[in-house]
């Protein structure tokens, strides 16, 4: 006859390996390799002249901006992707003081706000980063205009949920939606929605950077959203909208861990 203490410990075990099993199927981004590109400045030394952009993430006296902050970046073409790799994170290291790297910096990360748009240093193939002058004096002089550096992506930290931003420019016919915050890969891949009157999840579209619209009706429905980044991992927010939503106001759902 088993002991009832050998039978809990079955269990436990079971319940631990199963656990591990589910945990370990999970993706998890982490930080890909360093590569070769060139960063330049513009604005303000106090980060302004970040406007809405390419990414539609608003300028950075709003909410928005201030969620994102001024280590931001305008990228080339060559790794904007057509919107696609908007609210991505890069790790950056300046590491030649003999072109005007400041010695001993420390790295820094950035965000992906905005499109660099073709001309000079921003043109295919070239893989670039305009940062705001507060990022980039962290990493060069001021004086060296332009620096070769080397990058990464990594994971995106972000404090609170996801926000999911109606614009205000929709109708009972056509939903835009911002997304914004997103922790992880940062980068948002897909997003779907649903109502909660019984139909599935319908895909949304990229409108624009990440501007997502539907054509659904889902006016007085509690709106629920499941956002996948280019990690294939996905995040539910459900009923993150409520019932009586308007346009022209931001909803907070899950972020991923």
């Amino acid at each position: 006859m088993k002991s009832p203490a050998l039978g809990i410990t079955l269990v436990l075990f079971f319940v631990v390996i199963s656990l591990h099993d589910v945990r370990a199927k999970r993706p998890n981004f982490k930080p890909g390799p360093w590569r070769p590109a060139r960063a330049t400045y513009y604005g303000g030394s106090d980060g302004s002249g970040t406007y809405e952009g390419a990414c539609g993430y608003a300028d950075a006296s709003t909410n928005q901006g201030k969620a994102l902050g001024v280590e931001t970046a305008a990228i080339s073409t060559a790794l904007f992707r057509d919107g696609a790799a908007c609210g991505s994170c890069y790790e950056l290291k300046c590491d030649d003081p003999t072109k005007g790297c400041k010695p001993g910096a420390p790295t820094i990360t950035v965000t992906a706000n905005n499109l660099c748009p073709d001309g000079g240093w921003c043109s295919p193939p070239q893989e670039h980063f305009d940062l705001t002058q507060p990022a980039f004096l962290k990493i060069a002089e001021y004086k060296a205009g332009v620096v070769p550096l080397q990058y990464r992506r990594v994971p995106c930290m972000r404090t609170g949920g996801i926000r999911f931003t109606i614009s205000a420019k929709s109708n009972p016919y056509f939903l835009l939606v911002l997304v914004w915050n997103v922790a992880g890969a940062g980068d948002v891949e897909s997003v779907m929605i649903k109502g909660d009157k019984g139909k599935p999840f319908t895909q949304m579209k990229r409108n624009w950077g990440q501007n997502w619209e539907s054509h659904e009706s889902l006016v007085g429905q509690s709106i629920t959203f499941r956002v996948k980044t280019s990690d294939a991992k996905k995040s539910t927010s459900w009923h993150v909208v409520p019932q009586n939503w308007q346009f022209g106001q931001t909803y907070e759902g899950k972020n991923f861990r």
